[in-house]
């Protein structure tokens, strides 16, 4: 068995991203050509959620760091072997996403001899393929940062970005993200920005440097003594008066 050289072997770093992506979940199904790289069957069930073209954009990412030319979505048949249409082109290498899916350019490469590298799930077959690498080629993440960790081998390979080094790019962005839940995500975060944005507050001047305010002379008034005034009526007097007159009223009563 051939070891690989110490550059190639297995980090951590990575083998923590390949078990947050399930890249090594594969299908229900098996192809006898990739038993060999299979550890175990789980029993439990699983239900594969497929999505349109999730491999589009890892691909785009991966295009624009190593400067390959991409062919994403439908693959026009003759591209590699009909060199009349426009749309003809001779690469040096051809790298898929899906085997099953991608017969066709698997197909043509096998007709004039260019080496092909694939993303193989369990189920994969792997006639026409070179260089097989067995992952989930179903999941969004796995899909993204398998795209992403050839995009940094081939710019470590290149001397671009060294291993010493972390990459800078993340695998984040080779994900694929539905537009819609783009757009909810949007609209919350808009939302949300209106309710925690604080209202204009007035401007509030500042006391030591403002409006000097004219000052206003104090004006005396005189001052008497309330106790010093004669009194004008006996308030007793008058109470006891009253008194006596309810008592002789009450008293001709009975």
């Amino acid at each position: 068995m051939s070891v690989a050289p110490d550059v190639l072997q297995m980090r951590e770093q990575d083998v923590l991203k390949f078990l947050a992506a399930g890249t090594h979940l594969g299908g229900t199904n098996l192809d006898f050509q990739m038993e060999q790289c299979i550890y175990k069957r789980k029993s439990d069930a699983r239900a594969m959620i497929t999505i349109e073209n999730p491999a589009d954009r890892a691909v785009l990412k991966f295009t624009a760091a190593t400067g390959a030319t991409p062919i994403v979505g439908h693959f026009t048949a003759g591209i590699f072997t009909n060199q009349i249409q426009t749309a003809f082109r001779q690469p040096l290498l051809l790298v898929v996403t899906d085997p099953r899916a991608d017969q066709q350019p698997l197909r043509e490469a096998s007709h004039v001899n260019l080496p092909t590298i694939a993303l193989c799930n369990t189920y994969a077959p792997l006639r026409f393929v070179d260089i097989a690498i067995p992952c989930s080629n179903k999941g969004v993440y796995s899909v993204g940062l398998m795209w992403w960790m050839l995009a940094r081998e081939v710019l470590h390979m290149r001397g671009t970005v060294s291993r010493e080094h972390q990459w800078e790019v993340m695998p984040d962005l080779y994900f694929y993200r539905n537009p819609e839940e783009i757009e909810k995500e949007e609209q919350a975060a808009e939302f949300q920005g209106e309710w925690t944005s604080t209202a204009a507050q007035p401007e509030v001047a500042d006391w030591p440097e403002g409006v000097q305010v004219p000052s206003v002379p104090i004006q005396q008034f005189p001052t008497e003594d309330w106790s010093a005034q004669p009194a004008t009526e006996d308030g007793s007097a008058a109470l006891t008066t009253q008194a006596t007159e309810w008592v002789g009223t009450t008293t001709e009563r009975s």
